[in-house]
């Protein structure tokens, strides 16, 4: 019997809920005071570009946001008022509900698209897309009430999508609301840039990540002391690589790709052709996804460990990663084979490591 079990959305992670169905956010505050303020001043900016590495929140607090704008009609306090102390609102909410289930007429969510029987899940947001929530904001709101896109991410964004947001971002329809989440904000369009609010998110702190693990449904929330620590411990602030690191296979994954980023420049081939062989295989999206985002962490490490030696020396480093990540676009955009960007990728990672030495 076929297996009619929908594709997971690239966007979450099993086992564990999408951030527009969470009613909880830790370690943000001060960011969601900052919303809060401009909200009850009557100064609610028409976008926010919501920065921070990946896995931090930034989308739960962004769905946060939404849930709070709508449920409230965008209106600020009347005069007398007090201020709301908190973006939190009932989780059985008319607003809440519908944005959990992605059924609000007034919010659109750009983001990568799921696989189909035919296509893996997208790495890119296609510029279709945008132009459908184009249409939504050209329209007339609900009740006269706000309509909210997120953009999830931004980084996703292909050159076609960004300049056609942008069109939208610069001219904004009245009581319209962008929350631009950005993993590498200086990597943003500079003229989307310009036009936004910066919202900068901070990694988590150990005990917010466990708080966070902690609050997620079983078996994740039950994961031993010492599984849950080493995890935290590798995950750089981001609860989103905890949880993939608390999952065996992925951990090995990683493991694997640490492996052959300490022994460059030498490689071990086969060991490469194994892992590329892996992430080559449909359903191996989430993997290929975390052994890029490994990759780049290392590099970021390495290029900060190096800083003194000088741009230029350490350019070849810099390179492989940007055109790791036009390759993986390339590799989305017209449904290519994964394996030889993987074998590419570790070949020329070994050569520039072999040239900045």
């Amino acid at each position: 019997m076929a297996d009619k079990t929908p594709p997971l959305e690239p966007d979450r992670l099993p086992g564990a809920p999408h951030p527009r169905e969470r009613d909880v956010l830790f370690g943000h505050e001060e960011a969601e005071r900052g919303f809060l303020e401009a909200y009850g001043a009557g100064r609610l900016h028409h976008a926010w570009l919501i920065g921070g590495p990946q896995g931090i929140g930034k989308a739960t607090l962004a769905y946060r946001v939404a849930k709070f704008v709508l449920e409230r009609g965008g209106r600020p306090p009347a005069s007398g008022e007090p201020p709301p102390q908190s973006l939190a609102v009932a989780p059985d909410s008319r607003a809440a509900r519908q944005v959990a289930a992605l059924s609000h007429p007034g919010l659109m969510v750009l983001r990568r698209l799921p696989a189909t029987d035919k296509k893996a899940a997208s790495t890119t947001i296609p510029v279709d897309e945008v132009r459908r929530a184009l249409q939504l904001f050209g329209s007339t709101a609900i009740d006269a009430g706000y309509r909210v896109c997120i953009v999830d991410a931004a980084d996703d964004l292909i050159p076609a999508s960004a300049n056609a947001l942008l069109k939208m971002v610069e001219e904004p329809p009245p009581r319209s609301l962008f929350l631009i989440l950005a993993h590498a904000p200086q990597r943003v369009l500079p003229t989307i840039r310009s036009r936004c609010r910066k919202l900068i998110l901070r990694p988590l702190e150990p005990p917010n990540l466990e708080r966070v693990i902690r609050s997620l449904p079983e078996p994740l929330c039950d994961a031993p002391a010492g599984d849950l620590a080493t995890a935290i411990g590798a995950a750089d602030g981001s609860a989103r690589r905890a949880i993939e690191l608390l999952d065996p296979d992925r951990a090995r994954t990683v493991e694997t790709v640490q492996g052959l980023l300490a022994s460059l420049p030498a490689l071990d081939l086969r060991k490469v052709a194994a892992l590329a062989d892996r992430l080559a295989r449909r359903g191996a999206e989430q993997d290929f996804e975390i052994t890029l985002e490994t990759v780049e962490r290392w590099t970021a490490s390495a290029l900060e460990a190096r800083a003194g030696e000088g741009a230029r020396r350490l350019a070849p480093l810099v390179e492989v990663c940007e055109k790791s990540a036009r390759a993986a676009i390339d590799a989305d955009t017209y449904n290519l084979d994964r394996r030889p960007l993987v074998l590419s990728l570790f070949g020329d990672l070994a050569e520039a490591v072999r040239a900045t030495r």
